[in-house]
Order: structure tokens, then C-alpha cells, then sequence
């Protein structure tokens, strides 16, 4: 799964994963992070999430990165939003108050970027991503995070082979695999839906601390 796989998947316009109200995993349990009146927060493969707008809403200085330039345009436009525009070598930067989005790879932050970041909204990055990347992400975010920083991670999951992702399913097992050499993991909360076809699917959602 490349670059240009997402790319196409926005200029295609295939883009199921795009919510069209707040997630409601997010406004149930983001008070429970405990954190502190305007404390900045990280949103990764953050596409054009109105969950941002929330976060936002609540005090929080947002910082988003997105590979699509397509879905940050989108973002600014769709909410009538003025941005203003730099690039650097690694990103090109929308910004506008209380809110910035960066164009370009996860994987190019460097810990300056998120110097201060409080916690992390992760609602559509992890799943997103195959098995071996999944991995890749985890340790790059430890990397990135300071000390006592939290992660709202909403996870999913369903029986395997019954679907092709993404969304991929991540079972709990593979949660605490992936973060806990570097996080405290705690489940907070496990719902059971209907996903496509009426397959079963579980979402579960786990505040991490680095």
C-alpha cells in the first residue's frame, strides 16, 4: 500500500471512512484524558475529519497531517474555512485559527513537530494501515510523543477473511503488541455493530499514555 493508493482512493472520491457527523466514541470519552483547557492535541491520517472541528470546540489546538493535499483542500473549503499557506521541504501547512493541517507523510515528522502535543486522536489511522506498516506507525509515533502524552485509539475489529481492508481489522491482541513496550494500554469501552454486508464488527476504544 503506497502513496499513490490513497492518493487515488481522494481523487476517486472512495472514501467510505469519511464520517459525516462527530464520532461518538470520540465525544463519550475524550473528557476522560483529563486534559488541561486548551492543551494541544495530534490528529494523524487525519483527511477531513469534522472531529478536528470538535476537538477544536473544545479548546484544543489542533495539529493534523494528511497525505492528501486533495483532503486538506477539501477540509478548508467544505467548512468555509480561510487557510493560510506555507511549505517546507517535508509539508505544505493550512492553517487557520486554533487549527493546522499538514500535507504530506506521517512518517517524515520529526519530534519538534509535536513539542507539546498533549494527546493524540486516532480514530482512522491505525486500522488504515497493513500489518507490517502497523507496526512502522507505532514505533514512529513513540518516537514522536513526549512523555505522558495520551493516545484516544478507536480500534476495529471483525473475523478474519471476512472482508479486504482497508479498514483492517486490529483485535486487541494485536494492540497491546504493538503498544506496549512504550504505552500503558487501557480498554475503555467495546461495542458490537453491523459493518458492511451485516458482518459483525467490534470497535473498542483504549486510551494509551506514553
Amino acid at each position: 500500500m503506497d502513496h499513490q493508493f490513497w492518493h487515488q482512493r481522494w481523487e476517486e472520491n472512495q472514501i467510505g471512512f469519511h464520517q459525516q457527523a462527530i464520532n461518538e466514541y470520540l465525544s463519550k470519552h475524550w473528557a476522560e484524558l483529563g486534559l488541561a483547557s486548551g492543551a494541544p492535541v495530534f490528529v494523524p491520517l487525519c483527511g477531513k475529519s469534522l472531529d478536528m472541528l470538535w476537538l477544536r470546540e473544545q479548546g484544543h489546538a489542533v495539529l493534523g497531517v494528511e497525505l492528501s493535499e486533495r483532503a486538506v483542500q477539501d477540509f478548508f473549503r467544505e467548512n468555509d474555512l480561510q487557510a493560510e499557506i506555507s511549505r517546507d521541504a517535508r509539508f505544505q501547512r493550512h492553517s487557520t485559527e486554533g487549527l493546522a493541517l499538514l500535507a504530506g507523510d506521517f512518517f517524515a515528522l520529526q519530534p519538534a513537530d509535536l513539542a507539546g502535543i498533549a494527546a493524540v486522536y486516532d480514530r482512522a489511522a491505525l486500522i488504515a494501515l497493513p500489518p507490517p506498516m502497523r507496526q512502522q506507525y507505532a514505533q514512529h509515533m513513540y518516537n514522536l510523543l513526549p512523555a505522558g502524552a495520551h493516545i484516544l485509539l478507536i480500534s476495529m475489529s471483525y473475523e478474519e477473511g471476512s472482508r479486504e481492508g482497508p479498514p483492517f481489522s486490529v483485535p486487541e491482541t494485536e494492540v497491546h503488541q504493538l503498544y506496549d513496550a512504550g504505552f500503558e494500554v487501557e480498554r475503555m469501552g467495546v461495542w458490537s455493530s453491523e459493518g458492511p454486508g451485516g458482518l459483525p464488527v467490534d470497535e473498542t476504544v483504549y486510551r494509551l499514555t506514553r
